[in-house]
């Protein structure tokens, strides 16, 4: 199939000032993705997001990535997208001071370092209320910023496995499997998202800021749905089921006649009655083995064999028609090229195209979710290393070209 067209996004948007966080500032001193993924969320929805990286290396994620043409990560125009970079080693006094003035006209800070490195700085929460007291501090890192693990070095890997996920991800006869992507970086990132909005809309009451304290191993687990009780309530250990959801049927992955995989979900009672109907088998809504959402649970093997025979004998595109005919919730299982032949991903613009200023036409994600009256918008891609500096030092914090020409002669910036 022929790619569908989607929308593309100029690197200059003229509705910069239509968006709903737009008056906001975020300094976003986190890197690699838990940290950085927060301020793509707030500057998707149009905060102004000031990324301070090192300036002989800068975020690893500009790095970072399978695929590098022209030695260019994918990643970092993503998670970058719509941030402004400016440069300051925060090893030295003088780029600890750029952070404490651009903190002193910011609304947020976020950080994913290990907890006690701003401490170390010398930007402690506590010292930066002391010139900001309405300043959100979001902390995103793998433990939290209390408890005995807090100032072990954690990765989302590590969070996905101490929150339950990975134990639970894969095929039962094998170890645990990963999702695929950073789930527990995301995840925390999201959380601490979240957490920021709440903790600015409590500032609109008090005009006071707090710490956001996002662990990741918290956010993987509070997604971890009835895991906890079970286990306390009921003493049910959870355990790995491939494709499948326990005593949820039919709900899986089935073949079709021309090689593709077509995944059903029809585990209530009236929608099987329904892929009873489409199989051209409306008896089988009444077999005592399937005729209940539990009585197909215990049968669940027996049944997805039946549906495997039958979805078999068609071909994927007949397949989904059929489903969809007759009410049955059904899908392809996505790769990114099925997603840009996609006509609801189109229509929906769930792809957007900016220019890229070294790779041309650039393709990513849209914003989600969608707001009917005050949608976020990607507006560029992730910047060059440093691309704001003068702007955001002189025209923000006043220094003059003596000074910032004195700054990069040091290697401050």
């Amino acid at each position: 199939m022929s790619e569908m067209s989607y929308t593309t996004v100029c690197r200059e948007d003229p509705m910069d000032d239509a968006l709903p966080l737009d008056d906001l500032r975020v300094i976003e001193l986190g890197q690699l993705l838990a940290g950085p993924f927060c301020g793509q969320l707030l500057g998707d929805f149009g905060a102004e997001v000031i990324k301070v990286e090192d300036p002989r290396t800068g975020d690893p994620m500009r790095q970072w990535g399978r695929e590098k043409p022209y030695g260019k990560s994918l990643w970092w125009p993503v998670v970058a997208r719509n941030k402004k970079s400016v440069t300051a080693d925060l090893r030295t006094e003088e780029g600890q001071d750029l952070v404490r003035r651009l903190v002193a006209e910011a609304d947020v800070l976020i950080e994913n370092f290990r907890p006690g490195t701003l401490e170390r700085w010398g930007l402690a929460p506590e010292k930066l209320w002391e010139t900001n007291p309405g300043l959100v501090v979001t902390r995103v890192t793998g433990f939290g910023q209390n408890g005995p693990y807090a100032g072990r070095a954690g990765y989302g890997s590590i969070g996905e496995a101490m929150g339950g996920i990975r134990y639970v991800t894969g095929d039962p006869d094998r170890p645990p499997a990963r999702a695929g992507i950073s789930l527990g970086d995301s995840l925390a990132a999201t959380f601490a998202c979240l957490g920021t909005l709440v903790a600015l809309h409590q500032r609109g009451r008090t005009g006071k800021g707090q710490i956001v304290d996002s662990a990741i191993y918290e956010a993987v687990l509070a997604m971890m749905e009835s895991l906890v009780p079970e286990w306390q309530v009921a003493g049910y250990q959870r355990e790995r089921t491939g494709t499948t959801l326990p005593n949820v049927s039919p709900s899986n992955v089935y073949p079709t006649a021309d090689g593709e995989m077509v995944l059903i979900a029809a585990n209530q009672d009236t929608v099987f009655r329904r892929l009873a109907e489409a199989m051209h088998e409306p008896e089988l809504a009444e077999d005592e083995r399937y005729a209940t959402h539990g009585a197909r649970g215990q049968s669940m093997q027996e049944l997805d064999e039946h549906i495997a025979r039958w979805s078999a004998t068609v071909k994927a595109d007949d397949l989904l028609e059929l489903l969809h005919e007759h009410g049955v919730p059904a899908g392809r299982i996505f790769r990114a090229k099925d997603m840009f032949a996609d006509p609801h991903f189109a229509a929906r613009e769930a792809i957007v195209r900016l220019a890229h200023p070294d790779l041309g036409e650039f393709a990513m994600h849209n914003v989600a979710p969608k707001l009917s009256e005050t949608p976020g918008r990607v507006r560029h891609v992730g910047p060059e290393l440093g691309e704001h500096n003068d702007d955001i030092y002189r025209d923000l914090l006043g220094l003059d070209d003596d000074t910032l020409s004195s700054l990069r002669s040091a290697g401050v910036i």
